[in-house]
């Protein structure tokens, strides 16, 4: 037998396997999670990154303002950071390029002969097409050469009139992912405790700077101010400054600020209509939107007005209906209950559950139930059997009582202020449930206005939020376009002016990820109110528009009319003269009232001008008794002509008024 080769016993022994490594249990902190899927809360490039932390901000806000029933006032400020104020902000020292070709912008000699070339063509044909008068496009200024690793920062602060924060909880509200104040069961506009932590996190991705969160609450002198950044591993904050500091101007609220990379130029539109949406659902507050640059031209400030003091109530926190919960949920009620026995239990956590129920559900529930048993001694078995009698068992709907939707009044009025309509009509249908959870959904629908494309323009509201991504999939947008036949109110989808406006309220808001940008198109009861009240403003219009239209008809037989009164008048004086002309000479006889106008005519007493007048004058007279029959149809539906102010009366006044009302009963 030969011996093998010692290159064979070299390569024999190369391809003897490694023995792996043993692996390593790891975990990640809910803030490194966020990190690294950024995109799941809306942060998925610089310019969604700017639009998210501005929407963030302004919905923290508002929920703040109106928790204590303050109507809001929100300042918004997003000041653009060029690069060598950001390096002096961070201490870098600006350096100059020393190797061009390192860099992704560089461009050779040969292609920049060329790229110049190009362009010198370009406006060479520009000025020929210029000067035979042809219609010339605006060359586009091609850039030297694509720079990809130049950012833009900016500096995004926002200041309100709310609550404002306990001094001890601002760390842990800002520095620790998933917590919050809004994970009980009732209608808010946030829910996931990302917000102000998500752009605190993507503000150490991008700039590695802190945030400042200055705030007050009302009657405290001091004004609590604190700086600080995310421990990203670890998901607790880091402080860099944490003091009191007077308050001299008695200011309540918050003021947050951070700087973050971001693109204004492709966001600026979506951050615009982001705001000028909240301005239509929200009339009751008021919003001052600045965006500041070096370059004064870029400058942006928009102020959208308070138009009403009307607010919404303030959404209050309900109990979970029987039908809604899972095993989970269970156990963590039990835990978290103050109850010590089973029928308490039912009766004081679950809505729509009272003492003779509770009875019979424990009844139903087995014998090894009773309604005294200690609530905590429930075994995994039981808890088992009694989410599934809940799951089977008939209850009532949750009523919509704990909603809080914004109201016909808030939403016509918000229409009207920000689009200026020809039209407009709203509707708020009654509370509905789906999955155990109450929602109510409004709609508006004008058509007309100012800055409004022809065709449908949709608006979505979800818990008083606008909605501005994703909308294809939408139930709102599917059933504007395929299941409204606009055709039979009168309405063209494709040449009018249409604005519709839908805003659903609940205490879970079914969103299609935690992106929250849209409600899916699968859940037949959300989909069943949509359409629903869509149809009830369509039917206000329907009966606007044919008014409308008979209103314009009645215009144009006016017109019509008048138009032919002179060839009227020609006509019939002149067949009267002839008549008279007979008359006299007795070829034939007339009754006495006919003779009586051919008196007149011969006497020159109705003359052409006579005629002219009485005709006129007939029209004028139909023209009016149609507008008034349309004037009384019409009634009160009608916009009022003019504003009307009314003065607040004040007590002595008041007494006064309820004594003479008193007098006149």
């Amino acid at each position: 037998m030969e011996s093998e080769s010692p290159v064979e016993t070299k390569k024999s022994k190369s391809k003897t396997p490694k023995k792996a490594k043993e692996s390593i249990l790891k975990q990640k902190s809910p803030a490194e999670f966020f990190a690294e899927n950024k995109n799941i809360a809306g942060f998925d490039n610089p310019g969604k990154c700017l639009y998210t932390t501005v929407r963030e901000f302004v919905e923290n806000a508002l929920d703040s303002a109106e928790s204590i029933s303050e109507l809001p006032m929100i300042e918004i400020t997003i000041e653009e950071i060029v690069k060598s104020k950001f390096n002096s902000m961070i201490g870098l020292v600006d350096r100059e390029r020393i190797d061009e070709a390192l860099y992704d912008d560089y461009e050779t000699a040969k292609a920049r002969e060329k790229r110049l070339a190009k362009e010198a063509r370009a406006q060479e044909i520009q000025a020929k097409n210029a000067a035979l008068g042809k219609k010339v496009k605006e060359h586009a200024i091609s850039k030297g050469a694509k720079s990809r690793g130049e950012a833009s920062f900016y500096r995004v602060t926002c200041k309100d009139n709310g609550r404002g924060m306990p001094h001890d909880d601002i760390p842990n509200m800002f520095g620790r992912v998933l917590s919050g104040t809004k994970y009980g069961l009732k209608q808010t506009r946030g829910k996931f405790g990302l917000g102000a932590k998500m752009a605190l996190i993507w503000s150490k991705m991008s700039t590695g700077l802190p945030i400042d969160i200055s705030s007050s609450m009302r009657g405290q002198n001091y004004i609590s101010f604190c700086r600080l950044d995310i421990d990203i591993h670890r998901n607790v904050p880091h402080i860099h400054l944490h003091e009191k500091r007077d308050n001299k101007n008695k200011w309540h609220g918050a003021e947050i600020q951070v700087v973050i990379e971001g693109n204004w130029t492709t966001y600026r539109s979506k951050i615009l209509h982001y705001m000028r949406q909240m301005a239509v659902i929200t009339p009751y507050a008021q919003f001052l939107f600045k965006f500041v640059s070096d370059t004064s031209d870029k400058n942006v400030t928009i102020k959208f007005a308070r138009r009403t003091d009307v607010m919404p109530p303030v959404p209050v926190e309900t109990k979970h209906h029987p039908s809604s919960v899972d095993i989970l949920l269970i156990k963590r009620l039990i835990a978290e209950t103050s109850k010590q026995n089973l029928l308490q239990f039912l009766q004081h956590e679950f809505v729509n559950i009272g003492k003779p129920l509770a009875e019979r559900l424990i009844g139903e529930m087995g014998p090894e139930f009773s309604p005294k048993m200690a609530v905590k001694s429930l075994t995994d078995q039981q808890i088992v059997r009694i989410h599934q009698l809940f799951r089977q068992a008939k209850f009532d709907d949750p009523s919509g009582d704990c909603l809080s939707p914004a109201g016909e009044y808030n939403l016509r009025l918000g229409i009207i202020k920000e689009l200026h309509p020809d039209m407009v009509a709203t509707y708020s249908g009654s509370a509905q449930v789906f999955e155990g959870h109450p929602f109510i959904v409004e709609a508006g629908v004008s058509v007309g206005g100012k800055d409004v494309k022809q065709g449908l323009n949709i608006f979505r509201f979800a818990n008083r939020i606008p909605l501005l991504f994703e909308q294809g999939g939408d139930v709102v947008t599917r059933t504007a376009l395929k299941r409204i036949s606009w055709n039979n109110y009168k309405i063209n989808q494709t040449q009018d002016k249409i604005g519709v406006f839908v805003s659903i309220v609940s205490t879970k808001i079914p969103f299609k990820g935690t992106g929250k940008e849209y409600i899916g198109d699968d859940i037949s009861e959300i989909a069943t109110a949509v359409k629903s009240a869509i149809q009830q403003c369509c039917i206000q219009l329907k009966s606007k528009i044919v008014k409308k239209m008979q209103a314009r008809e009645q215009q144009e037989r006016k017109r019509n009319l008048s138009k032919y009164i002179p060839d009227a008048t020609n006509a019939v004086y002149d067949v009267l003269k002839e008549m008279a002309k007979s008359n006299s000479s007795k070829k034939k006889r007339y009754e006495e009232g006919d003779a009586d106008i051919l008196r007149k005519v011969s006497d020159h007493l109705i003359t052409k001008e006579t005629l002219t007048e009485k005709l006129t004058q007939h029209v004028e007279k139909v023209d009016y008794e149609m507008a008034l029959e349309y004037a009384t149809q019409t009634g009160v539906r009608e916009e009022p002509r003019e504003d009307i102010y009314l003065q607040s009366l004040d007590d002595k006044d008041a007494e006064s008024v309820i004594c003479m009302n008193h007098d006149a009963l």
